[in-house]
Order: C-alpha cells, then sequence, then structure tokens
C-alpha cells in the first residue's frame, strides 16, 4: 500500500475534518506522538485528516507516520513547492537565523500561512503544532463557531506572565496584549483567508520592513488579524502544569520544558505514553539521554536570550510593522 494512501473513500472527502500540521523530518517524533494522540480520541461517527506539510520528509519517516492511520484518520502527505512566496520567506528566515537565541527562524512555521491556498477544496480547518497533544475529540474544536471572524486561537499566557514579551507585543506591535494570540492551535476560515489574501498581505509586510521580530510568523498573523480572532478556551491550548484539570483537551509543550529534552517535567507521562507505539519511541528516548548539562544551559541561554530581545525591542517608540 503506498504510503500517501489516505484511507478515506473519496466520497467523503467534503465531510472530512482537516488537521494540518508542518514539519521537517526532525519534527516527524513530536509529530507522531501527536498524531497518535489525536487519533485515540477520534468520534468513531466522523472521519479525520491530517495533512502533514513538510520540506522533505524521509521516506523512513514517512513510513512511520503512515503506520499510524486507523479506519476514520488518515494522513496525506505534503512536499512545500518553491513558489515566489515561499522563496521570499526563506530568504527572510534566513537572513533572521544570524540572530542569537531566535527560536523561530525557520521556514517551517510559515507553511500554514500556506494552507488556504494550497488547499481551495476546503472551507474551514484545524492546524496544531507537531509539540501538541490531544486528550479530547479534535472534532470539537473544528466545529468551533467563527461567526463573522477568520480564525480561532487563545491569547499566549505567556505574553501576560512575561513583562518582556508583553512590553513588546503592546509597543513593537501595536497589538493589546491581552488580544496577542498563540498560533500553535488554530481554527482557520479558509474560504475567509483567501478572500483577504493573506499569503500575499503577510509576504508584501515581510519584503517591505524586512523586521526583526520576536516570533515572526505569530507576529505577522496577530498584526494582520488583529480583530478577526475569535479566543478559543483555555482548554484548546494548556500549557503543560502538574496537576492538569480534566477539562484541558490540548496540551502544548510550548517553547520551555519539551518533555523529549528535560526529565520530570509537567504532564511529561501524558507526552511519553502518546509516543508508545509511533515507531519513533526509541529515537525520542536517545534524544533525551543525549540532551546533557551542555545542551540545557544552551537551550535556557536562548531563552533568556529571547526573552532579552523582546526587552530591547520593547522600547521602541512606535509599532515596527503595521498594515
Amino acid at each position: 500500500m503506498s504510503i500517501f494512501y489516505t484511507g478515506i473513500n473519496p466520497i467523503n472527502k467534503f465531510k472530512v475534518v482537516p488537521i494540518f500540521l508542518t514539519i521537517n523530518s526532525a519534527y516527524a517524533p513530536y509529530a507522531a506522538a501527536s498524531v497518535h494522540s489525536l487519533m485515540q480520541n477520534t468520534d468513531p461517527k466522523r472521519y479525520y485528516r491530517v495533512i502533514i506539510l513538510h520540506d522533505g520528509l524521509n521516506f523512513v519517516n514517512r513510513i512511520r507516520l503512515r503506520s499510524l492511520v486507523t479506519k476514520n484518520c488518515a494522513i496525506q502527505f505534503k512536499k512545500m513547492t518553491r513558489s515566489l512566496y515561499l522563496k521570499a520567506i526563506i530568504a527572510y528566515c534566513t537572513k533572521r537565523q544570524k540572530g542569537a537565541g531566535d527560536f523561530f527562524s525557520s521556514a517551517v512555521y510559515y507553511y500554514r500561512a500556506f494552507i488556504p491556498w494550497m488547499f481551495p477544496l476546503y472551507k474551514k480547518a484545524v492546524y496544531i503544532d507537531s509539540d501538541t497533544i490531544l486528550r479530547g475529540d479534535i472534532g470539537e474544536l473544528f466545529d468551533t463557531d467563527l461567526g463573522d471572524k477568520v480564525l480561532a486561537a487563545m491569547p499566549d499566557p505567556k505574553v501576560t506572565v512575561i513583562p518582556e514579551f508583553r512590553d513588546y507585543v503592546d509597543n513593537a506591535l501595536g497589538v493589546p496584549h491581552s488580544e496577542y494570540v498563540n498560533s500553535g492551535v488554530q481554527v482557520m476560515d479558509l474560504r475567509k483567508m483567501r478572500k483577504m489574501k493573506y499569503l500575499t498581505t503577510m509576504t508584501d509586510l515581510i519584503r517591505k520592513y524586512d523586521a526583526d521580530l520576536v516570533a515572526p510568523d505569530q507576529d505577522y498573523l496577530n498584526v494582520i488579524l488583529r480583530g478577526q480572532i475569535v479566543f478559543l478556551e483555555p482548554k484548546w491550548n494548556a500549557e503543560p502544569v502538574s496537576d492538569l484539570p480534566k477539562s484541558v483537551k490540548l496540551v502544548h509543550f510550548n517553547l520551555f520544558n519539551k518533555p523529549w529534552h528535560y526529565k520530570n517535567v509537567p504532564c511529561e507521562r501524558l507526552f511519553w505514553n502518546a509516543a508508545k507505539g509511533t515507531g519513533f519511541l526509541g529515537d525520542l528516548k536517545r534524544q533525551q539521554a543525549g540532551f546533557d548539562a551542555e545542551k540545557q544551559k544552551a537551550d535556557h541561554e536562548k531563552v533568556e536570550a529571547l526573552i532579552q530581545k523582546a526587552g530591547r525591542l520593547a522600547k521602541v517608540k512606535k509599532p515596527v510593522i503595521k498594515l
């Protein structure tokens, strides 16, 4: 059977819940755990299609991910092509990767902006980062009523609790920090994003400003869609904590304390249970074992550098990008 076979009868393709992830081969083990947890929490009466946008997943990783397919949840792979949009983004990311401590320079994070343009078949879709674990049916997230808005996402809790991030968002981006959302979990109205030419707008801003930002793709999303976002409930994008409420349906290991790097971190059991049976468990265990004191120190320094960068950029007198 081809690894590109989706497992879903084409007759039902318009009833599918489409879920997108964007990865490269390095992200494949985390994506596998995320997809595995997703498939364990589906509604048997619905069909789901996980669509993985990638920049060249190797054959072995595609085979491993393909093995997760179930009767009502399929996997489809789509390699990104070098369009003019992507070339502009790669050039921007390549330049910005020179900045120390920049976690967000990889072009992989921008692939989600291509979803409306690349998949005209779909009217609506869910996007999730590869460092997420599901505890509930993602179909319920897909059913979020967007009303007249373009997108649903959750206000970023780190912006609220870290003063440098808060001031950066308020001053450098010109977005009220209470409205600034985390882009790791989204419900997207693809028709409206196509109509407003979101990808073109974002690329034009990148070319015009060439801005040095803290979280570029996420920052652009917040500037472009300000006032057009429905705020998700925290249960759909919760940070890992020791006493995780039962109501939480999606845990996001965002930025700090990745369980595949550190031991004894909140919700690590949730992650490792999802990683079992994916074919990547050994890789993840070896990665954790190899994340020694030197790498941990470098990781902490990157986080600190990111916070310091936000603090520097927060001192500007007017937003660095605007529509």
